[in-house]
């Protein structure tokens, strides 16, 4: 009987420890990335999404085309504004680069997400800034996920060169910094 009963306890406690999430998986009590962070080292907070990360020693976007220099590619935390978002599943954003063009915000491995309604807001993204043709059928495909007319859509005819980024965490701030 008392082991029975100590069984049925460390089942309770166990139990107690892990939530399910909304698609039926278990998630852990402790904190995950998507609570909210504690103050970064600007001062600023907010939640992060995907990898935990902070703001400290983000390069402003603008600054993008210096770290690449003459590379493809590179590592790079870089902070700016979400000028749009997939408004699908959140599944993607853009932030504007500093000669106005949009640089598309992926997420690493598609594992994760951000909510909707963070345009205008000041993020943080961490992970690797690619240039990169972009063919028509994923220009399109995302203009249907920015809600864009059926004919905003059908005027894709030629695939563009772009700044992309994938990212393995993202910090949406509560601030500006």
């Amino acid at each position: 009987m008392y082991k029975s009963f100590l069984l049925i306890a460390s089942l309770v406690v166990v139990a107690c420890q892990s939530s399910p999430t909304s698609d039926g998986k278990i998630a852990a009590s402790t904190p995950d990335a998507t609570q909210k962070m504690p103050p970064s080292g600007a001062g600023a907070e907010g939640k992060t999404y995907g990898a935990p990360i902070t703001a400290a020693n983000a390069v402003p976007v603008a600054q993008l085309n210096q770290v690449l220099g003459t590379k493809d590619s590179a590592q790079v935390k870089l902070v700016g504004k979400a000028t749009e978002v997939c408004q699908a599943k959140g599944c993607w954003m853009t932030i504007a680069t500093a000669d106005g063009q949009q640089m598309r915000v992926r997420f690493k491995d598609y594992g994760f997400f951000i909510p909707k309604d963070i345009s205008g807001k000041t993020v943080v993204i961490n992970g690797w800034a690619h240039r990169e043709t972009v063919p028509i059928s994923d220009l399109r495909h995302y203009a249907t996920d920015a809600g864009k007319s059926e004919k905003e859509v059908a005027a894709i005819t030629k695939p563009e060169q772009q700044l992309t980024f994938e990212a393995d965490g993202v910090l949406v701030m509560e601030k500006s910094l």
